[in-house]
């Protein structure tokens, strides 16, 4: 399947559909501020938004560059962008009820490219090329995304994710949780590493 044709259709695919959805949500949320700064720095609180940014211009550069993007960057991408979809099907569906084009960004952002990504990985990448140092490396981003999350969640009063809430829920609560996605995002990272020797073979 890794031919040059339809690894970039493929990748032109998943750069649209986050695009895309990026661009309703940030239509919808510049109305509801009434600026486009406003909506956007609304949309900064979200790290659904900050993903799929990544997704999308990461996807676009490998379509668009002779030789695309290398695969510990695809490899970084696929596993925050599965993130994304993770924890939306276990703590966030059904929280908010969502109309019109919020709801079709909501399914191409927390749904579409969190299933489509994965699978570009494991039948599109380069094999051979990870190390179980990468997940370490890939994880510093959702790790500075929640310090981010939970500095900013405090001084506005509000949080983007209510498991980070350690006002509502406590401090207890809020660092298991997030002990349990990292050792679960650490896990999947080195099952990554590991597949990705045995494919090279």
């Amino acid at each position: 399947m890794r031919t040059a044709t339809v690894v970039r259709l493929f990748s032109s695919v998943i750069a649209a559909i986050a695009w895309v959805g990026l661009g309703i949500h940030i239509g919808a949320q510049w109305r509801l501020s009434g600026s486009l700064l406003g909506g956007l720095w609304v949309l900064a609180d979200y790290f659904t938004v900050t993903t799929n940014l990544i997704v999308a211009l990461a996807f676009t550069l490998h379509a668009l560059r002779k030789g695309g993007v290398g695969p510990r960057l695809l490899g970084f991408v696929t596993i925050n962008i599965a993130l994304v979809g993770v924890i939306y099907a276990l703590l966030l569906h059904g929280l908010v009820e969502l109309t019109a084009g919020a709801a079709v960004a909501n399914v191409l952002l927390h749904m579409v490219t969190p299933v489509l990504v994965p699978i570009f990985w494991l039948f599109c990448v380069r094999r051979g090329a990870l190390d179980m140092r990468d997940p370490l490396v890939w994880a510093i981003y959702p790790i500075a995304y929640l310090l981010y999350a939970l500095i900013r969640g405090a001084a506005q009063g509000h949080f983007a994710y209510p498991f980070i809430d350690y006002v509502k829920y406590g401090i207890p609560q809020v660092t298991m949780t997030v002990i349990v996605i990292t050792v679960a995002y650490l896990a999947v990272g080195a099952l990554m590493v590991l597949l990705d020797r045995r494919l090279a073979r």
